[in-house]
């Protein structure tokens, strides 16, 4: 239910719209590069409206295109991992060690895949919400940024959701979870799996996974199937 909760707020958290040219994202500094992945995003939404009310399929290929290639989904994976990432470490036999590194990168494969299926049906909630964005701070000595939003709507309360950015080695700035009310939307995934992962292993969450992410483009924020 949390995770449900969390993936019904990203969309209003991304929906601030821009009226100007769509801007080259700036991946040297975590603040512009959040909002300017947003405005380009939402820019794109509302110039292809025609082709997602004919399908909302093509959702997909605007979150394929406008959106991950500014999602560390890499690790994001590491991170719902968690624990197992590090038993792999441990593996001692060269052959089984090879599979589960096999195993780990298939996981992240349809885990992006995961990620687009889930970020496209969310996006079929978007009604242009007004989002504002906290005040930059100084990032030049840190490997982690938090971008601080606020979603306001007329008639209902304000509601604080936090990106979590990370620099990578190339020193560009990609975002890898958001936090509502202090809840980690990576964590609550990782709680979901970590059962699955542990009493019936990678192999059935890969197949879980790639089940869900070819599932028509939908928003299951409701329903229970997120």
């Amino acid at each position: 239910m949390v995770y449900r909760n969390l993936l019904s707020m990203l969309v209003l958290t991304l929906s601030i719209f821009s009226v100007q040219a769509a801007a080259e994202v700036d991946l040297k500094d975590p603040y512009k590069m959040v909002q300017q992945v947003a405005d380009n995003t939402f820019q794109r939404v509302a110039r292809d409206q025609d082709k997602v009310k004919k399908s909302r399929e093509h959702l997909r290929v605007i979150v394929e295109e406008e959106l991950m290639p500014y999602i560390d989904y890499k690790y994001a994976a590491y991170r719902v991992l968690g624990s197992y990432i590090q038993k792999i470490r441990t593996i001692e036999d060269k052959q089984e060690k090879a599979q589960a590194i096999a195993h780990v990168r298939t996981f992240i494969d349809v885990f992006q895949r995961y990620l687009v299926a889930t970020y496209a049906g969310v996006f079929t909630q978007y009604t242009n919400q007004k989002v504002e964005f906290g005040a930059a701070k100084r990032f030049a000595a840190d490997d982690v940024a938090i971008v601080n939003t606020t979603i306001v709507e007329a008639g209902k309360p304000d509601i604080r959701i936090d990106f979590k950015v990370r620099k990578g080695k190339n020193n560009e700035w990609r975002a890898y979870d958001m936090m509502a009310e202090g809840i980690s939307l990576l964590d609550a995934k990782q709680t979901e799996l970590h059962g699955i992962l542990r009493q019936q292993g990678i192999e059935h969450v890969i197949k879980l996974l790639d089940k869900k992410s070819r599932l028509p483009v939908q928003f299951r924020g409701d329903d229970g199937n997120s």
